[in-house]
């Protein structure tokens, strides 16, 4: 029997099971509305588990459950990347790797365009991509939900913008005329309840604010 997913209202904790900066700025963002009492697993000294899934989900619930056995809290993971299709789908679930051990974002947008040019893949219409990103909710009892997100649009170069973080710069939603790192905080989320968001992390969000959230008054 499936065992029903918790609910959390205004002063219940959660552990974010991230040591990511720049992802847990924007579950910051994301969760303000909430008042949630939010903690990360760098801020508890958590060690970060080894991500040997070779899926999204695989990795996202590697983490989660890594984070909620050590601490005994409801822990909350994000496993994203960008998947480009004239890569085969790469770099994917090694999106943080191609960025290079000191996690060089600069360098791993430069890969992707080198492999870009390499498969000849020059016209926007040759240059599709899109960023998933997979939210898994557990519990100490060992409990998992799974909430996924997916924006698509087109691998520009040279890079735009200082926004964001990882590959946003490379990256341009479809509808808009600016890459992610062109645009401030509240345009890239752009999630409101009863709107499912624009970036993938957003539009994960909005499936989870539906299942686990207590609606705001």
């Amino acid at each position: 029997m499936s065992v029903p997913v918790p609910r959390l209202g205004p002063g219940d904790r959660l552990l974010l099971a991230s040591h990511n900066k720049g992802k847990l700025a924007e579950f910051q963002d994301l969760f303000e509305p909430y008042g949630l009492e939010i903690v990360s697993a760098g801020e508890l000294g958590l060690p970060e588990p080894e991500e040997t899934g070779t899926t999204f989900v695989e990795n996202a619930r590697i983490k989660a459950h890594a984070a909620a056995e050590a601490s005994g809290m409801l822990a909350l993971s994000d496993d994203s990347g960008l998947c480009v299709d004239a890569l085969g789908g790469k770099p994917g679930v090694y999106t943080a790797n191609w960025a290079g051990p000191k996690r060089d974002f600069s360098l791993g947008m430069r890969r992707v365009e080198d492999a870009l040019q390499a498969a000849n893949a020059t016209s926007p219409a040759q240059r599709h991509g899109y960023f998933m990103a997979t939210f898994c909710l557990a519990d100490p009892q060992g409990n998992d939900w799974i909430f996924e997100g997916r924006v698509d649009g087109t691998i520009v170069w040279p890079p735009r913008g200082h926004q964001g973080h990882g590959f946003d710069p490379v990256f341009m939603p479809d509808g808009y005329d600016i890459t992610f790192g062109e645009m401030p905080a509240e345009v890239k989320h752009s999630w409101a309840p009863g709107e499912p968001g624009l970036s993938h992390r957003a539009r994960a969000f909005a499936k989870f604010v539906d299942a686990v959230l207590e609606d705001l008054d």
